[in-house]
């Protein structure tokens, strides 16, 4: 069962603007000793909840050029979106060449899928614009319509995302209050396994190619049975063949 940290929190979509960007960065935490080459190495962080893929990469550096004493190239293999959490690769020095054919490896996700509702990011960073039904929903006809993404599909990235559109990002597009035709991508869903359902929520477990976003799944899984949906929480368990418990934790404060 999927729960993330917002059932002892006030819910992030009755917040004000101002304050849900403050909520969304608020976590604090310190790293544990680890230790790195320098000059090449690749780390496996647990990111946590409300911090960004950033703020681990930013840590990391700092820790690195210290014991180096000079600037070290570091980077991250895969952004995770701040209400996500799970694994994240670091890469250091020399490994930061790797970065694409890291990225370019499958991932698995798991999560829940809030039924009956919609946000404009398809996630928990914006409140709910719209109500639909959704008792009509079966377990059946929820794992059918879960089959019926397996393979190669075409997929329309969420307006608040990073993807450019007429040179912006379309995250800065749609904050201005303008609506974008953004271009499909070809992506393939390897498994997408419904592991509980519990209505309005229901949880997935999702093996994916590079390029997916889980929260246009979402809204287009809510679409397939004929309701809406949207991401409540999000955790990536493995990038190829490195899995999240094998990664550091870092110690939140």
């Amino acid at each position: 069962m999927v729960r993330h940290l917002l059932c002892h929190h006030r819910h992030p979509c009755h917040l004000p603007r101002f304050m849900l960007k403050k909520f969304i960065h608020s976590a604090t935490f310190q790293l544990p000793e680890f230790e790195a080459n320098p000059e090449s190495d690749l780390l496996l962080f647990d990111k946590p909840y409300r911090c960004t893929s950033f703020d681990i990469v930013g840590k990391v550096r700092r820790v690195v050029q210290k014991q180096a004493g000079k600037r070290i190239k570091v980077g991250h293999a895969g952004t995770l979106d701040p209400l996500a959490t799970g694994l994240l690769i670091i890469c250091i020095g020399k490994m930061t060449k790797q970065i694409d054919s890291i990225q370019a490896q499958e991932k698995e996700y798991t999560g829940t899928f809030m039924m009956g509702s919609t946000t404009p990011s398809f996630d928990l960073e914006h409140p709910i614009d719209q109500e639909y039904p959704y008792a009509h929903i079966t377990r059946k006809a929820a794992e059918e319509a879960a089959r019926s993404f397996i393979g190669e599909i075409d997929q329309v990235p969420p307006m608040f995302s990073a993807v450019k559109f007429s040179g912006k990002r379309a995250y800065e597009l749609a904050r201005e209050g303008e609506e974008a035709a953004l271009a499909a991508k070809r992506i393939t869903i390897y498994d997408f396994e419904i592991t509980r359902f519990e209505l309005p929520e229901i949880d997935f477990r999702i093996r994916c190619s590079k390029g997916t976003y889980i929260r246009s799944l979402a809204r287009d899984f809510g679409e397939a049975l004929q309701s809406g949906a949207h991401l409540t929480a999000l955790r990536r368990t493995r990038i190829g063949e490195f899995r999240v418990e094998e990664a550091i934790k870092p110690i939140l404060s």
